[in-house]
């Protein structure tokens, strides 16, 4: 009989050899063990699941973006500082209301040390179609006073039928300068800077431009 076989213990209840059997863990505790693990997992995938779902359909406070968008829109610096462009004038004529040439009237008058210059570019305006007035020295009020290259001086009147827009094709770098008169002449002063009218490719093309302008840009999508 083995020393590991309790006394008064034998038959089929004897142990042999000299070492005590090695006790196992039931199957099944091992089984319920892995199955809790599993249950717990899933639930926790699902609960994560729930809440995103909750954020795609309540907004969630996702920002979305599309596809290769650098960066987040921003204002626009004018909102920015909380200015207001100003607004085009409000006698402008609308676009493909602009008079011909030959309805703009100018009266040129120079105000330069530069004797005929006058004459030369009232000549000058009568061959691109427009009809010319009075042509002299600038009054002494003036005269040698206009540092720009000119000074167009007219009616409100001019404004609002767009003469003055038209004639300023022209010559782009003069002044514009409305005054209290009736009528719709329009007074070309030639300043100390003028160094000639506008090539008459450049001329026609800002005319062009006046009657068919640019459309605006698209708004932002922000």
């Amino acid at each position: 009989m083995s020393m590991l076989t309790p006394p008064g213990m034998g038959g089929k209840y004897r142990i042999t050899g000299n070492s005590y059997p090695r006790m196992r863990r039931p199957r099944r505790r091992r089984r319920i063990a892995v199955t809790t693990l599993a249950v717990t997992v899933g639930l926790g995938a699902l609960s994560w699941g729930t809440v995103e779902l909750v954020d795609v359909f309540t907004g969630g406070g996702t920002t979305v973006r599309a596809a290769g968008e650098g960066r987040a829109c921003e204002p626009d610096d004018t909102v920015k500082a909380g200015a207001v462009k100003d607004a085009e004038p409000s006698g402008k004529p609308t676009a493909g209301a602009l008079p011909e040439p030959s309805a703009v009237t100018v009266n040129v008058y120079n105000a330069t040390t530069r004797s005929g210059l006058a004459k030369e570019t009232a000549e000058a305006l009568k061959k691109r179609g427009f009809t010319v007035g009075e042509v002299a020295n600038a009054p002494a009020s003036l005269d040698k006073k206009v540092k720009e290259a000119g000074l167009l001086m007219g009616p409100p009147a001019a404004h609002r039928t767009g003469a003055f827009d038209v004639l300023h094709t022209q010559l782009p770098q003069a002044r514009i300068k409305e005054v209290d008169r009736k009528g719709d002449e329009i007074d070309l002063v030639i300043g100390k800077a003028f160094k000639g009218l506008a090539k008459e490719k450049d001329a026609r093309e800002a005319m062009a431009a006046l009657a068919s302008p640019s459309p605006s840009p698209s708004p932002s999508t922000c």
